[in-house]
């Protein structure tokens, strides 16, 4: 996804340790204090569903189930998507890998993206020098099509395909799937783990590189309770980088903050 890329980006902006994110009114913490980490699982999406849902209104759905929120970035051995100096030179991909990536990216639906991860991705958009060669073109192709909503208190606009979020990260995502019949995407650590918190999140998917780099941001937030999850798919690839494809397993408290609200019937 978008983070193995980035090198490919003159002077990317490394991303601090700690980065903070404002999404609408639900403060974002990466790193902070240990958390209660939720996975919404498909099964029971109409929990979540219903707290965002206005009556009426249909499920959204992906190949017979419901779409996903996917959190997807390239780590270390040790889980971290930077190391200790905020450095991320050593996620670059190869050309399978990044083929890889162009084939996620386009089956996507849409993006949500702090400040940081939508500054480096940029040039992607803006800049004619990205398209070098037809890869690389053909990556741009499709994550300028890819429409993005960033989440940030300093910027007053955005360019690209991409808007700035009017609201919090639940209902941002609800507004997203709503608007596309494919999965979307949530990237930067602090989005992430606002959307981890509240349960939002379906997939994680790590592209982990055989390196340790003993510090620095890490992929997931602190937790605490244990995290049941399925393993879906890995793939190594030619490099040894090895894809591991994760998600989140039933459980059975899950959704309990949600049952207030009844379930919507779909039309």
């Amino acid at each position: 996804m978008p983070s193995m890329i980035v090198d490919r980006v003159p002077h990317a902006p490394n991303l601090p340790r700690g980065e903070s994110h404002l999404a609408s009114t639900i403060a974002v913490r990466s790193p902070g204090p240990p958390t209660t980490m939720r996975c919404r699982p498909l099964i029971g999406h109409s929990l979540w569903q219903s707290s965002v849902q206005k009556d009426g209104e249909p499920d959204v759905q992906l190949n017979g189930d419901f779409a996903m929120l996917i959190y997807s970035m390239s780590v270390s051995l040790d889980g971290f998507i930077t190391d200790r100096k905020g450095a991320f030179g050593w996620t670059v991909p190869d050309e399978e890998q990044f083929r890889f990536h162009v084939a996620q990216i386009r089956e996507l639906g849409g993006y949500l993206c702090g400040r940081r991860l939508y500054e480096t991705m940029l040039p992607w958009d803006t800049d004619p020098s990205m398209r070098d060669n037809e890869l690389h073109a053909s990556f741009a192709d499709v994550w300028c099509t890819l429409p993005k909503v960033v989440f940030s208190r300093t910027l007053d606009s955005v360019l690209g395909n991409a808007r700035l979020a009017e609201a919090s990260v639940a209902e941002e995502a609800a507004a997203a799937r709503d608007a596309t019949d494919k999965d979307v995407a949530i990237g930067g650590a602090g989005l992430a783990a606002a959307a981890i918190e509240l349960g939002l999140v379906d997939e994680l998917r790590m592209f982990r590189n055989p390196i340790v780099v003993g510090g620095g941001t890490p992929f997931l937030p602190p937790v605490t309770e244990n995290v049941p999850l399925d393993l879906v798919e890995t793939r190594t690839f030619g490099s040894r980088m090895i894809y591991e494809r994760y998600r989140c397993a039933r459980v059975e408290s899950y959704g309990q903050h949600l049952r207030s609200s009844p379930r919507r019937t779909r039309r």
